[in-house]
């Protein structure tokens, strides 16, 4: 006899060694589904402004200013810790080449990489129940998946969807290696670290992935069978999630991320969240894939008496629970509750601004299990051979409802007229929208993004500034309001001439200038004043905070009095923002992320992360005054008209 490795594997063999027609389909079905995937993203390409910001960062990284947006103040901008650290050591990497084209490249190859991940665990799913059966293996909630428009959008975008794909793909293939009959899973502790490292780096990806990961390593401790088990899984998942949260409250004096505190991602919004999942849902009918799909995975399971994916798995040393939960069923449970947890996550939150961009990780859990489905030949094994031709026929057919509904879907104008309007919901489709704002089929690099409105012309407003300025827009599309620096008094030595750049997109504005232009916004993703302002009750989602430019001229080299502030602002507000500034709670907050990082720092913000995570203040100067407890400065006159 021959030998069995660890795994319960022969040398050489898969551990499921059924018909060549079910392994042939199954690549057959991975590799059309990849190639359709992977023409379609491109023929879509983009990158997003959100994907530039992105870019900002993996610059200055790069240059050694650290993980920062502006040099000198330390704002964690990405959401995605993974993808933008994937993004510097790839622009490390890509030496000269354009890091669009990097985030490109990178982000396409591992969006192909989380469908095939995850066709080829429910492929694995399926193998046990098919062995000594003959079988054609059918692209199921895969088809249905790249069929989606937004799906193929984000692909590319230079946002962190691909790594999200990559990643419950790479997630969902491993925990079903790891629920497989004893004989055939892989049971070494290489293996076992390796899943809980991917199930703890949940976190580093999304912030809302970690209840993702978190379930996982719930799952893998309660099947531990020793204390040596249980302490690899809680080393191998945390430590890199622990330690970097460590960094972030240490660095950033935050406990989440800086988007998280600028989108207030623990608030709630349950009514935007339901019209964003019926802007999802609607102009793709994806009601009706999951009509066609529950009967097609109901008959698949039918196929045989009880399919061994849906018995618990029998194992020695193991008790009632652990073999409850260490069984393809619990790992199929596990991917559902998953994915409707970020479902109602997203939904209660209130959805996004880009069209269907945050429900498109939870459609890709809910499809896991039948993201492949495999149609028995029928030979009588099981039923009558009638009996079998019904269920393979009926099986055929919703297959076959299914190609027509993704041919259509594939095909689906979307969102239709409003796709490029930002109307009451907030909601556009963002590629087109952007397509349509620069004249650009595939606006990818930033040069392309400068013929979006007014940004051509700010890098005309920097030159023609050489002494230092704070632009503001203006409502000329095509110019920018001049704020001019403060200048010493006589005799003083002048200052370097510094220049700030006040806009909402921060990604096609923050990539078409010098790193040494201040680059912030009003919604908090780079500001860190507005980031601890109150959130906006009817705000437009993701874009929910709204600092008034006063603000920013208060909080800077700038001239706060007539004739340097804009006719349209009011000196006096700028006067009160200023002495608002002087609140020592605001102040310690903004020394959290501009006082040089020394030890002293690190440990004073990590005590304080939870005091400066919370912290909020009011917009309205005078408001702000009033929670202070401090004096509102006098008034100052308008200028005498001539």
């Amino acid at each position: 006899m021959m030998h069995r490795r660890a795994g319960g594997t022969r040398r050489g063999r898969s551990p499921f060694p059924y018909d060549p027609v079910v392994r042939i389909s199954l690549w057959i079905s991975v590799a059309v589904i990849a190639a359709l995937f992977g023409w379609g993203a491109w023929q879509r390409r983009w990158i997003a402004d959100d994907g530039l910001i992105v870019l900002r960062t993996v610059r200055n990284l790069l240059a050694g200013n650290g993980p920062v947006f502006n040099q000198g103040e330390r704002v964690e901008a990405n959401t995605s810790t993974a993808w933008t650290y994937l993004m510097y050591a790839g622009g490390w990497v890509g030496g000269p080449l354009r890091l669009e084209y990097v985030a490109l490249a990178l982000a396409l190859v591992l969006s192909v990489t989380g469908v095939v991940l995850l066709m080829l665990g429910t492929g694995r799913l399926y193998a046990p129940s098919l062995q000594g059966r003959r079988a054609i293996m059918l692209p199921a909630g895969a088809l249905v998946y790249i069929a989606l428009p937004p799906a193929r959008d984000f692909a590319t975008s230079g946002l962190e969807n691909g790594l999200t794909l990559a990643y419950l793909g790479l997630l969902w293939w491993m925990m079903v290696c790891w629920s497989q009959p004893v004989r055939n899973r892989p049971d070494s502790e290489v293996f076992i670290g390796a899943l809980a490292f991917v199930a703890g780096f949940s976190v580093l990806v999304r912030p809302e992935l970690a209840p993702i990961g978190g379930l996982a390593l719930i799952i893998m401790l309660t099947a531990a069978r020793t204390w040596r088990r249980r302490v690899l899984i809680v080393s191998a998942g945390g430590l890199l999630p622990v330690g970097y949260q460590i960094f972030r409250m240490g660095y950033y004096g935050l406990l989440v991320p800086g988007t998280a505190l600028a989108k207030d991602a623990a608030g709630d919004k349950w009514s935007q969240g339901m019209i964003y999942l019926s802007n999802f849902v609607h102009p793709y009918a994806v009601w009706l894939a999951v009509l066609l799909l529950v009967p097609l995975g109901l008959l698949v399971m039918a196929a045989r008496h009880r399919p061994s994916f849906l018995r618990p798995t029998l194992a020695p040393n193991y008790g009632r629970l652990a073999r409850r939960v260490q069984c393809p069923s619990a790992v199929v449970a596990f991917v559902l509750v998953s994915g409707l947890l970020q479902a109602l996550y997203w939904t209660r939150q209130g959805g996004d601004f880009m069209h269907a961009r945050v429900l498109l990780a939870p459609l890709f859990c809910l499809l896991a299990p039948v993201a492949v489905v495999p149609v028995l030949i029928p030979d009588g094994q099981d039923y009558s051979r009638e009996t079998e031709y019904w269920v393979a026929g009926s099986a055929g057919l919703l297959w076959l409802g299914l190609a027509g509904w993704s041919l259509w879907a594939a095909n689906s104008p979307g969102m239709g007229y409003d796709a490029t309007h930002v109307t009451y919901t907030g909601i556009v489709d963002e590629r087109r929208f952007y397509a349509q704002a620069t004249g650009h089929a595939h606006p990818l690099t930033a040069a392309d993004y400068l013929d979006y409105p007014r940004m051509a012309a700010v890098l005309t407003a920097l030159d023609n500034t050489p002494e230092g300025a704070l632009l503001l827009p203006s409502g000329n599309y095509t110019q920018w309001d001049l704020v001019p620096m403060l200048q010493p008094p006589p005799g003083q030595p002048p200052q370097n001439p510094q220049h700030a750049v006040f806009f909402t997109n921060l990604g096609m504005l923050g990539m078409n200038v010098g790193l040494d232009v201040r680059v912030i916004d009003q919604i908090g993703l780079a500001n860190p004043l507005a980031q601890h302002t109150q959130r906006l009750t009817h705000g437009r989602i993701g874009h929910d905070k709204n600092l008034f430019p006063d603000w920013v001229i208060a909080d800077g080299p700038w001239v706060k009095l007539y004739p340097g502030v804009p006719g349209y602002l009011d000196v006096n507000w700028v006067a009160q923002a200023v002495a608002a500034l002087q609140c020592p709670d605001t102040k310690a907050v903004l020394a959290s992320v501009r006082a040089p990082m020394t030890l002293h720092r690190f440990v004073s913000n990590f005590l304080h992360s939870f005091e400066f995570t919370g912290y909020r203040i009011d917009r309205v100067p005078r408001y702000e005054l009033a929670r202070c407890g401090l004096p509102v400065p006098e008034a100052i006159p308008p200028p005498a008209r001539e």
